[in-house]
């Protein structure tokens, strides 16, 4: 193959260097803010409102995520999950209560 095809196939050469733009991108903020859980507790396991405070906890945690708001965010996801955790023990013991007084009832012979 001639030089000059060789030349035109790699080609131009350039000796003055290009000024180059670094960007730098944030980490992608990783802090679960328990929506999916919050929303389930509030439709289905809602002991005194506490699954739909979770909710309301879990949609400020999600703004202050997408904000950038790191600390923030934790801290509204730390007091979500604290209620969904208290909203579903609360909602299990009231279902065995009931459960339990419904079957004590039955074995009693009164309706």
């Amino acid at each position: 193959m001639p030089k000059e095809q060789q030349e035109m196939l790699r080609g131009p050469h350039i000796s003055a260097s290009a000024p180059t733009t670094t960007i730098n991108m944030p980490a992608e903020i990783s802090t679960p803010d328990h929506v999916i859980w919050s929303t389930f507790n509030a439709l289905f396991m809602n002991f005194c409102c506490l699954g739909f405070i979770a909710y309301a906890y879990s949609v400020k945690s999600r703004d202050r995520k997408m904000v950038g708001d790191v600390t923030g965010s934790q801290t509204y996801a730390s007091t979500a999950k604290c209620l969904n955790i208290c909203a579903l023990v609360f909602s299990i013991i009231m279902i065995i209560v009931i459960i339990a007084l419904y079957a004590n009832r039955l074995g009693s012979g009164n309706f």
